[in-house]
């Protein structure tokens, strides 16, 4: 498979079993799924769980990312400091199909003690479904990605 068929999946300890769900799901669907989590709900830092995703999707090994923590926040902070990652928190669909249309998002996260499995799906196949929409919506990406310079 070519990277455009690439995620890359990620959380903490919170968030092992909707992780591991959120996988199978895409892999059903034909992505091909890196999964940098734990494998146990033994206690590892969300920072570094989050960094380590964004990782391969600044450098183009993967075109997506997925993670999750507790609350969806502070993986999501830790993504977004790495230089060309758009990660936004989503609890609902339309926020994570909005993401993708309005801030070409190229992560997703979510918050595995907010939502529950049949919800998380639904966010994730809203976010993998929705495409850039560009014109306004790229000047105003543009300035997000002036700010990392």
């Amino acid at each position: 498979m070519t990277t455009r068929n690439r995620i890359v999946l990620s959380s903490d300890h919170a968030a092992v079993a909707l992780r591991r769900a959120i996988g199978a799901h895409l892999a059903a669907k034909g992505w091909e799924v890196v999964d940098l989590g734990p494998q146990t709900t033994d206690s590892v830092p969300y920072p570094a769980q989050g960094a380590a995703a964004a990782e391969k999707v600044a450098s183009g090994d993967c075109r997506f990312g997925i993670i999750l923590c507790g609350t969806g926040q502070g993986i999501m902070m830790a993504a977004n400091k790495v230089k060309g990652i758009r990660c936004g928190v989503c609890s609902e669909p339309l926020s994570a199909r909005l993401i993708r249309q309005h801030n070409d998002a190229n992560m997703l996260s979510i918050g595995a003690r907010v939502v529950g499995e049949a919800l998380a799906l639904d966010i994730v196949d809203a976010f993998l479904s929705a495409e850039f929409e560009g014109g306004r919506h790229a000047t105003r990406v543009d300035m997000i990605k002036a700010l990392e310079a």
